[in-house]
């Protein structure tokens, strides 16, 4: 596998993106700030505090992290099976030097990257509102790329089994809501019963939000720990799109 090749590949990614990204910001911008207000403004106004904090503070963070997280899984479902079959785009890449792997590599890597983007995007809004008091978050950038790549290895497993485009719906319906509802966004885990709260525990995007959170509020002890959990999976996980894509696509 050889870097210059996988950049080749991100390059061509940026400069179509760059033809759609004032669109792109908008749509991934507005629904985070839609919850924002909904939940944080709406419900915060019932919810005085929460652990300590105001409740529109304590959602924040989890707001930056559901974003970075949906930047990626968007990217690397949609958009992975659109250029694959729609747009035959891998067909074009895959007549040049550049190998299967190297291009599921970029596929990867441009997920990760999407996703720390608008995770950025979001930290640096809330940070302008001062809902994010420490400039520790800063350090949540690297963490959410990490997280990006787990988040869009998953993706493109998924990307790489279904039989059509509308069957994401599963994905998203059966999967991805219930992560984004009980991964400790809105409310702590701790409320809910033991069962429920155990199986919560080992969402991705819990430690995503908890790492995110900490780092909000200057607290660094658990980050660690967060940080260790995602590349762990990361870890499980990545091998997964290089075989069942080489699967689909090599017959």
């Amino acid at each position: 596998m050889k870097a210059s090749r996988v950049i080749s590949v991100l390059r061509r990614h940026l400069t179509v993106y760059t033809k759609l990204y004032l669109s792109s910001i908008a749509l991934n911008f507005a629904e985070p700030v839609l919850y924002l207000a909904a939940f944080g403004i709406g419900l915060g106004a019932f919810v005085q505090q929460i652990d300590g904090m105001p409740y529109l503070n304590f959602i924040a963070p989890g707001i930056i992290a559901s974003s970075a997280t949906f930047g990626a899984v968007y990217e690397c479902t949609y958009g992975t099976y659109v250029r694959m079959f729609f747009q035959k785009t891998f067909d074009a890449i895959l007549a040049t030097p550049v190998s299967l792997y190297e291009l599921v590599a970029a596929e990867l890597i441009w997920g990760a990257l999407k996703s720390a983007f608008y995770g950025s995007i979001i930290m640096l809004v809330l940070a302008l509102f001062g809902l994010l008091p420490s400039a520790l978050i800063l350090f949540a950038v690297p963490v959410l790329f990490l997280s990006g790549l787990l988040f869009a290895s998953l993706a493109m497993i998924v990307a790489a089994i279904v039989p059509g485009i509308e069957s994401f719906n599963y994905f998203y319906t059966l999967f991805m809501t219930p992560l984004f509802l009980f991964s400790g966004i809105f409310f702590p885990l701790t409320g809910l019963p033991p069962f429920v709260e155990n199986i919560a525990l080992l969402s991705p995007l819990h430690h995503l939000v908890t790492a995110c959170r900490a780092l909000a509020y200057g607290q660094t002890g658990g980050v660690f720990t967060d940080v260790l959990w995602i590349t762990a999976a990361l870890v499980l996980v990545i091998p997964w799109p290089f075989r069942l894509l080489r699967k689909k696509l090599i017959k």
